[in-house]
C-alpha cells in the first residue's frame, strides 16, 4: 500500500517487517518522489568556541562507514559532485579542515557509473555558471556615520548607535577572520545536514548538548547502533556513508531520516535541523525528514532569468495552500497554472508567498516554523515550488518570501526547539527565548551558531529556489527585548535606542542585508516594523539597518480605526488631515509599502474592509440584476477610494492580500479541532473545514457581481501606476485637506488626485490647484459604470487650467466631483 502527496508515492509502513541485520546492514526502502537539490562543494566552518579560543576549529573527524552494504533496490545515481566546485567561487580553504575520506573503505564502483556521475556534474556546473557569475562580492565595512546628517536628531543617541554599529563591524571581523567572510559563512548547508559527494554522503549537525547520536532511518531499518555518529570539540556530530558496492548512493533519494539523540532530556528522534524537506503521512502526527537525491532528468531546471527589481513595487500577497477556490489545500502547480496569470492581468509586479517554509501547524498561517530549510510539502515538492518562481520570472513578476526569523515553532517532535534536548540550543533560555504572546522560541542572535543557520537560511532561499527578496516578519519583536508587546511607540527617540533594544538582534538583521545585498543585487527586502525604528531602511554601510522598504503598518490600523464597531466614527466624523497625515508620515529617505489591509485583517476574529463596509448585506445583495442597499453603495465606493489614496500617499510600494482586491466576503478560518487550554478553557474547533480557507476568485471574475466593478478597479488602478510611475516620483504635494467638503486633493508625480468623503454632496465646478498649466484629461474615475459606480463623470471631457494661485499652486481648474469619488486627472497631449 501506499499513500501520495503531491504527485508523490510513499510506500505506507516503509520498515515494517525488516529485521535490524547484524553490524547495522541497511536496505533500500526508495521512495521516489519529484524534487530538486543541488549538492555545493563544501568550505571551512567553524563553532563559536572558535572565538573564544582563537584556535582554527576543524570538523576533520575520521568519517568512514560503519559497514559496508549492498542494497536490493537500486537509485540510479546521478548528482553532482562536491569535489568539482571552481576555486575562483569557493575560498581557500587549510586542507587540514576538509573531512578526509578513507579511500581505501570506499568500494570500486564500475568505470561507466562513475563517467556518468561526472558528466552530470559538468553539465549542472555549466548550467549555473552564467548565473552564480551575475552576483557579486559584499562590500567591506564603512564608518556607518551618515544617518546622522540623514536624520541629526539621532546624533542625541550617537553612542548607542555607534556602539550597535561597532558591533556589527566587530561581527564582520570575526567572520572574516575565522570564516573566510559572510559568502562562506552563510554557506552553511554546504557543511551541515546531509551533502552529498562522488563517494557518498557526509551528515553532520551541530546539538552540544547531546550524549550521543547516530543517523536512522529506511535506509537502515531505523537501527539506532548502525550508523553511530563522532562528535567534535564544538558539538558538531557526523558521519560519512560510502556509497553502496554497485555505485548507488547509501541513502536513496526519498527515504525518511532522522537523527537519534541520548540528551538531557532523553531519548529522542529528530529530524535534522537542516532537513530539505519533510513530510507528514496520514493519520500520522510526527513529520518525517526526507533525504534528496533526484535523479539529473527529475531536476527542474531554471529556465528564465530573474527580473530587475521594479522602480515601484505593488506586491500581491499570497498563500498557496488557501489559494484555491475549492475547499482544499492547493498546491503550488496549481498556483502557476491558475493564480500567476491573473495576478500579472490585475498589474501587480511582484508576487509575495507566505507558509513557504515548513511548519507542521497548518492553521499558524506559515509562521510557527517547524523546519526552516524545507518547503511546505503540503502544496507540493521543492521541484514545484522552482516551477512556480521559474513561471513568475517569465511573467515578469518577481517572487518575493514571507521568511521567518523572528520566532520559531515551540514544537519538540518536528521542530528545533529543544532539539539536543536542552532549552538553550538555538533559543535564548528561560522567559528571554519564550514569545508568550506567540507561544513560540526566540533566538539566540548572538550565538555563532545561530547566525550561520540564518544567514545560511537566508541565502539558501535566494540561491536555491531564486527567489527575488523577502518580508521579513516579526521583525519589531525581533529588535526589542519587549517584543513590541503592551508597548505603544510615540516616535520619541529614547523609544528605540537604549536598554530595550536587542542590538544582537539588530546587527543580525543588518548581516542578512549585507548579505542580500552584496550577493544578489537585484534583491529585494521588506521589514515588518510597527515600531517606526528610525534608519530601519537607511544602507548598512551609512549606519542603518539596510532594507529596503518598511511595511506602513499604521495605515491599515488607521483604517481598522474608522470602520471598526469599537470605535464606529460616522462619515461626518473622519477627520481628511488625519488620514493624509497617518498616510504621508514616513521618515525621509526611507521607502515603505503601504497597504490598506493585509493578512492579518482577513483571519478569523477579525475583518477585512469590505466585511466592516458590508457586513451581512454581502451575502444578499451583490448580485446586479438584484437592487443594491445603500450599506453596499457606500461599501463598495469607500472601498475603492481607501485602496487608491493608500496607493497614491502611503509609500513607494503597494501591497494587497489575494482576493481583497474584489472585496473578498467573510474571513480566513484554517480547518482546525477543538482545542482545550492549559487553563482548561477550550477553543471551539470547525472540524476541520476548508470552506473559510480558501479565495473564491470567482466572485471577482463573475460579471453579474458587484465584485467583479471592485476588482476591475483595482486592475485600472495597477494599471495607472505601470504607467505613470506615481508612487516613486519625488514630487508629492498635498494642496487641500477640507474638513467641511470632505475633500483631499494632491498631486503624486504628474497626477492630480482629487478625492471627495462625503456621503451626500456632490461639488460642481469646485477649484483645484495645480502645478502645471495645460489641458487636463480623467484617466481614472471610481465612479465609472466599469467599476460598480453611477456612471456622473463624463470621461470625454477637458479641464484646462486658469493661472493664479489657489490652494499654493500656482494654477488651477474646475472640476466636478461627485460624493464618495475619487477623480485622476492628467495632462492631456490631444
Amino acid at each position: 500500500m501506499a499513500w501520495t502527496l503531491a504527485g508523490m508515492r510513499v510506500p505506507l509502513g516503509v520498515g515494517e517487517g525488516f529485521a535490524s541485520r547484524p553490524g547495522g546492514e541497511r536496505r533500500t526502502a526508495s521512495l521516489r518522489y519529484l524534487c530538486f537539490q543541488k549538492h555545493p562543494a563544501p568550505h571551512q566552518v567553524s563553532s563559536i568556541r572558535r572565538l573564544s579560543s582563537g584556535r582554527t576549529s576543524s570538523y576533520d573527524t575520521e568519517s568512514t562507514a560503519s559497514t559496508m552494504n549492498t542494497s536490493d533496490n537500486v537509485l540510479v545515481p546521478g548528482i553532482q559532485s562536491d569535489i568539482s566546485a571552481s576555486t575562483e567561487e569557493s575560498p581557500q580553504v587549510d586542507t587540514d579542515d576538509v573531512p578526509q575520506v578513507d579511500t581505501e573503505d570506499v568500494p570500486q564502483v564500475q568505470t561507466k557509473k562513475v563517467q556518468v556521475i561526472e558528466e552530470n556534474m559538468e553539465q549542472s556546473t555549466k548550467n549555473d555558471a552564467a548565473w552564480k557569475t551575475e552576483r557579486r562580492s559584499i562590500p567591506p565595512c564603512s564608518n556607518g556615520q551618515r544617518i546622522y546628517e540623514i536624520d541629526p536628531l539621532l546624533k542625541a543617541h550617537r553612542t548607542h548607535l555607534d556602539y550597535r554599529y561597532s558591533h556589527y563591524r566587530r561581527m564582520r571581523h570575526l567572520i572574516d577572520q575565522n570564516e573566510g567572510g559572510l559568502d562562506a559563512f552563510s554557506r552553511g548547508y554546504e557543511k551541515f545536514g546531509f551533502n552529498r559527494s562522488a563517494d557518498g554522503i557526509t551528515y553532520r549537525e551541530w546539538a552540544p548538548g547531546a550524549k550521543s547520536a547516530s543517523l536512522v532511518g529506511d535506509f537502515n531499518n531505523w537501527n539506532p547502533n548502525a550508523d553511530i555518529m563522532t562528535r567534535n570539540e564544538f558539538g558538531v556530530w557526523e558521519i560519512f556513508l560510502p556509497n553502496n558496492a554497485d555505485g548507488s548512493p547509501p541513502i536513496p533519494h526519498g527515504s525518511r531520516v532522522k537523527i537519534h539523540m541520548e540528551t538531557p532530556s532523553g531519548i529522542k528522534d529528530s529530524i535534522p535541523a537542516w532537513i530539505k524537506f519533510s513530510v507528514q503521512a496520514p493519520g500520522e502526527i510526527p513529520y518525517n525528514g526526507i533525504y534528496y537525491d533526484p535523479l539529473p532528468e527529475e531536476k527542474f531546471e531554471f529556465k528564465h532569468p530573474q527580473p530587475k527589481a521594479p522602480k515601484s513595487l505593488r506586491i500581491y500577497e499570497a498563500h498557496v495552500g488557501m489559494s484555491s477556490p475549492e475547499p482544499k489545500i492547493n498546491t503550488y502547480a496549481n498556483f502557476r497554472d491558475e493564480v500567476l496569470p491573473r495576478i500579472k492581468k490585475l498589474g501587480y509586479n511582484a508576487v509575495q508567498l507566505m507558509a513557504i517554509q515548513e511548519h507542521s501547524y497548518y492553521a499558524s498561517f506559515g509562521y510557527h516554523v517547524t523546519n526552516f530549510f524545507a518547503v511546505s510539502s503540503r502544496c507540493g515538492t521543492p521541484d514545484d515550488l522552482k516551477s512556480l518562481i521559474d513561471k513568475a520570472h517569465e511573467l515578469g513578476l518577481l517572487v518575493l518570501m514571507d521568511i521567518v526569523h523572528s520566532h520559531a515553532s515551540n514544537n519538540v517532535l518536528d521542530g528545533l526547539n529543544m532539539f539536543d534536548g536542552t532549552d538553550s540550543h538555538y533559543f535564548h533560555t528561560g522567559p528571554r527565548g519564550y514569545h508568550w504572546m506567540w507561544d513560540s522560541r526566540l533566538f539566540n542572535y548572538g550565538n555563532w551558531e545561530v547566525l550561520r543557520f540564518l544567514l545560511s537560511n537566508v541565502r539558501w532561499w535566494l540561491e536555491e529556489y531564486r527567489f527575488d527578496g523577502f518580508r521579513f516578519d516579526g521583525v519589531t519583536s525581533m529588535m526589542y527585548t519587549h517584543h513590541g508587546l503592551q508597548v505603544a511607540f510615540t516616535g520619541n527617540y529614547n523609544e528605540y535606542f537604549g536598554f530595550a533594544t536587542d542590538v544582537d538582534a539588530v546587527v543580525y538583521l543588518m548581516l542578512a542585508n549585507d548579505l542580500v545585498h552584496g550577493l544578489f543585487p537585484e534583491a529585494v527586502t521588506v521589514g515588518e516594523d510597527v515600531s517606526g525604528m528610525p534608519a530601519f531602511c537607511i544602507p548598512v554601510k551609512d549606519g542603518g539597518v539596510g532594507f529596503d522598504y518598511r511595511l506602513h503598518m499604521a495605515i491599515a490600523d488607521k483604517w481598522i480605526e474608522l470602520l471598526s464597531k469599537s470605535v464606529l466614527k460616522k462619515d461626518e466624523e473622519w477627520l481628511m488631515g488625519d488620514i493624509v497625515h497617518t498616510l504621508s508620515n514616513r521618515r525621509w529617505l526611507e521607502k515603505c509599502v503601504a497597504y490598506a489591509e493585509s493578512h492579518d485583517q482577513a483571519l478569523v476574529g477579525d475583518k477585512t474592509i469590505a466585511f466592516w463596509l458590508m457586513d451581512k448585506d454581502m451575502y444578499d445583495f451583490m448580485a446586479l440584476d438584484k437592487p443594491s442597499t445603500p450599506l453596499i453603495d457606500r461599501g463598495i465606493a469607500l472601498h475603492k477610494m481607501i485602496r487608491l489614496i493608500t496607493m497614491g500617499l502611503g509609500g513607494e510600494g503597494y501591497l494587497n492580500f489575494m482576493g481583497n482586491e474584489f472585496g473578498h466576503p467573510e474571513w480566513i478560518d484554517f480547518p482546525r479541532d477543538e482545542q482545550r487550554l492549559p487553563d482548561g478553557r477550550i477553543i471551539p474547533g470547525n472540524n476541520n473545514s476548508f470552506d473559510k480557507c480558501r479565495r473564491r476568485f470567482d466572485l471577482g471574475d463573475a460579471n453579474y457581481l458587484r465584485y467583479h466593478g471592485m476588482q476591475e478597479f483595482d486592475q485600472a488602478m495597477q494599471h495607472l501606476e505601470e504607467e505613470y510611475g506615481f508612487m516613486t516620483s519625488e514630487h508629492q504635494y498635498v494642496s487641500r485637506k477640507n474638513e467641511g467638503d470632505k475633500v483631499i486633493v494632491f498631486e503624486r508625480g504628474n497626477l492630480v488626485f482629487a478625492f471627495n468623503f462625503h456621503w451626500s454632496k456632490s461639488f460642481t465646478d469646485y477649484r483645484v490647484g495645480c502645478l502645471k498649466p495645460g489641458k487636463y484629461k480623467v484617466v481614472l474615475d471610481s465612479d465609472d459604470k466599469l467599476f460598480g459606480g453611477f456612471d456622473r463623470i463624463d470621461l470625454n471631457a477637458r479641464y484646462f487650467t486658469t493661472d493664479g494661485w489657489f490652494d499654493d499652486r500656482p494654477h488651477s481648474m474646475l472640476v466636478y466631483i461627485p460624493c464618495r469619488t475619487v477623480v485622476v486627472y492628467a495632462l492631456s497631449e490631444d
